[in-house]
């Protein structure tokens, strides 16, 4: 699913004007049926009060439309209205003058503080204030009001986008905002709903499908794709009945130091679930009975140290290079992983403290080879490209460090977002119990066996991303966010495949079982 700019949704409106022959208010009215369908839905005639606060452009002409069906089908609703400006749009006047044909109840005015109305905690707020179109930040009462309906403890639903956030810019930390519980947007997702310093703002949310011209959709250069099943589905590789374990690659896993073998584990395990043919671990001397005695599977070389590795002594040749996961940063450990990088010629993953070297010693980079993944959290992302202002600057810093070292970015977070060049890839899947020591490692443990496999860089990176977060959901129904850890999360990448391909009744047949 493309995430496309406010502007490329506002050409995408008119393109669908002109070559469907309809108004911009026809267009309107299809809006406001999809969405108040699915208020229709989850609140069934429920006698609940409402209020929808309305602006006075297009995204408040969709608000008074919302509130006419709502008040059609007996819904007790209260219309406001933002009295900030003369300038009006012709769809809101339009639908300004419909709602007189429903209710003797005319939309009140808000011009001031004065004017706020009390908010119960019963009440269902529907905002309808702003939305893409909205270019700098609310000030004066306005402001006000939106800090107004952030203190209330009511149920928040937001129509399009929260009124204040912006859909592909940054914003100030001191910009009114308002924070809703669920936000109805229209066509695509808007790349602020997957940004740490934004998305709080959206709550969940849902897209409607608005019937945009197809043919405009489907050119348009999107800012980032999200990565839904079926495109997960269209990347997966089956495989062939008459195979062994050499058609399915070998893995080298270059992780471990003394407290950290846990690092090793997890890694060389999640690539050996993923599907890697053959999986060795190189460690230090000492974690030879971790590894062996943790997973048999994996076979092992020791490094000449003890406590951390400091050589390097194996072929690569056929072998796809994990490297990085708890080596620690030992001088050794260093001149080691630098000759490993020299000896390799195709993509390597490089993990955690691999990614502390290279920021380190930035001279290697020029030895790390063409389509390799790298695979930051936010910590090891500052130490390598340096500190950003937001969130923008973040993925406009990562665009430029990839383009510059042919390397894939893997920024990893909520919603982890997968940086080639230009393109970005917004990963979906995954939830808040991941965030726990080792779901790192067992994410680059997949990435080098989708690797081994064969499948190209950037599908390996895209493909593993998604599934380490399936994973964890399909962990999460068993153990809950609480109870997930690293190696549970690993444990269910085979059924995250399976459920790839299972329908929805079979997915709950399985959950009821």
């Amino acid at each position: 699913m493309k995430i496309l700019s406010a502007q490329q949704l506002a050409e995408a409106d008119k393109s669908t004007i002109d070559k469907q022959q309809i108004t911009s208010n026809d267009l309107m009215e299809r809006v406001a049926t999809l969405v108040f369908e699915r208020i229709h839905q989850r609140l069934n005639g429920a006698p609940v009060p409402i209020k929808i606060f309305c602006g006075i452009g297009n995204n408040g002409g969709d608000g008074l439309a919302i509130a006419r069906h709502m008040i059609q089908h007996g819904y007790h609703v209260t219309v406001y209205v933002t009295n900030c400006s003369k300038k009006r749009s012709p769809d809101f006047l339009i639908n300004y003058d419909r709602i007189k044909d429903v209710t003797k109840d005319w939309p009140i005015l808000l011009s001031c503080k004065e004017d706020f109305p009390e908010i119960s905690s019963q009440d269902i707020i529907i905002d309808a204030i702003f939305g893409t179109g909205i270019n700098r930040a609310l000030e004066g009462w306005m402001a006000d009001l939106i800090h107004y309906l952030n203190d209330s403890k009511t149920f928040k639903v937001a129509v399009d986008m929260p009124s204040g956030l912006y859909a592909n810019t940054p914003h100030s930390k001191e910009d009114a905002i308002l924070k809703v519980d669920h936000t109805f947007t229209f066509q695509t997702p808007k790349l602020s709903f997957f940004l740490p310093e934004t998305g709080n703002y959206v709550g969940s949310f849902e897209v409607i499908n608005i019937g945009l011209d197809p043919e405009y959709m489907m050119q348009a250069a999107p800012l980032a794709q999200v990565i839904s099943k079926e495109a997960a589905q269209n990347m997966y590789q089956p495989r062939k009945k008459f195979t062994h374990k050499g058609n399915y690659g070998h893995v080298l896993t270059f992780a471990g130091s003394k407290g950290k073998m846990g690092a090793a584990v997890l890694s060389a395990s999640a690539s050996i679930n993923a599907g890697a043919g053959k999986v060795t671990a190189y460690i230090p001397e000492d974690g030879n009975l971790v590894l062996q005695s943790s997973v048999p599977e994996v076979m092992t070389i020791q490094s000449r140290g003890e406590d951390y590795i400091t050589d390097f002594e194996h072929s690569l040749i056929d072998t796809v290079l994990c490297i990085g996961p708890g080596i620690g940063t030992e001088k050794d450990t260093c001149s080691a992983f630098a000759k490993a990088l020299k000896e390799q010629t195709t993509p390597v993953v490089i993990d955690a403290d691999g990614i502390i070297i290279l920021a380190q010693q930035p001279e290697l980079l020029k030895d790390v080879p063409k389509d390799s993944i790298l695979t930051p959290h936010d910590g090891e992302l500052k130490q390598l490209l340096g500190e950003w202002k937001d969130d923008y600057e973040r993925l406009e810093k990562a665009q430029e460090f990839s383009k510059e070292n042919d390397v894939i970015l893997v920024l990893k977070g909520a919603h982890t977002i997968t940086v080639a060049g230009s393109s970005q890839y917004v990963n979906d899947t995954g939830n808040p119990g991941m965030a726990t020591a080792g779901s790192g490692d067992v994410l680059s443990g997949i990435i080098a066996a989708f690797l081994a496999q064969k499948y190209d860089p950037l599908t390996a990176t895209v493909f593993a991303v998604y599934i380490h977060g399936a994973s964890g959901d399909l962990a999460a129904q068993t153990y809950a966010h609480e109870g997930l850890k690293a190696s549970v999360i690993s444990n269910f990448i085979g059924a995250s495949v399976l459920q790839l391909f299972r329908n929805p009744q079979q997915q709950q047949e399985q959950q009821r079982n």
